[in-house]
């Protein structure tokens, strides 16, 4: 089945029905390149749904498919991010460490800042969406990766800040050095 087929087949139908026709023809076991087509369009419509742990596995059966460690490390990088979307901070520190065994070592760096830098998005596009909680969680976390003294402080002021709004005193008081 070619991929004009395969759009053809699911054009006009619902989310949750394509979600169930692109996994069954994953089922059949097609070849390659239209196994990973049919995974690209059911990562298009996890997203959508905002359903990062489906992104994540379908990202993490990629990465087996891939034929090359430069494609394998994209593919485990996105799944970080997908992990990282959903708040499965651990699995995303897994997947990460498992990218960067892919990746030469003057990559690893780079992976490490642009996983960095996708947590301080998030964070922040949870402070625009009025999602605090979710905020807090991913500046937390910032604060327990490696970070300059100025993230530090610029974060820090930022957690504060959500504390008050959250009405977490304690946490506020420890953050700042009050007991």
């Amino acid at each position: 089945m070619s991929k004009s087929e395969i759009e053809k087949e699911l054009k006009g139908k619902g989310d949750f029905i394509q979600i169930d026709y692109l996994n069954r023809f994953i089922a059949q076991k097609p070849p390659l390149h239209e196994k990973k087509f049919a995974f690209m369009k059911l990562i298009e419509i996890y997203q959508s749904k905002s359903m990062f742990n489906d992104v994540a596995k379908i990202y993490s059966n990629l990465s087996t498919l891939a034929l090359s460690s430069q494609e394998r490390g994209e593919y485990l990088i996105k799944e970080t991010k997908a992990h990282i979307q959903s708040g499965r901070f651990d699995e995303a520190d897994a997947v990460m460490r498992r990218a960067m065994e892919e990746v030469p070592i003057i990559k690893k760096t780079e992976i490490y800042e642009d996983i960095k830098k996708f947590y301080k998005q998030q964070a922040e596009q949870y402070e625009r969406e009025s999602r605090r909680n979710h905020a807090v969680k991913m500046y937390e976390k910032l604060l327990s990766m490696k970070i300059s003294e100025q993230e530090k402080s610029e974060i820090k002021g930022k957690l504060l800040a959500l504390y008050d709004q959250l009405g977490k005193f304690r946490e506020h008081s420890v953050l700042s050095g009050r007991r």
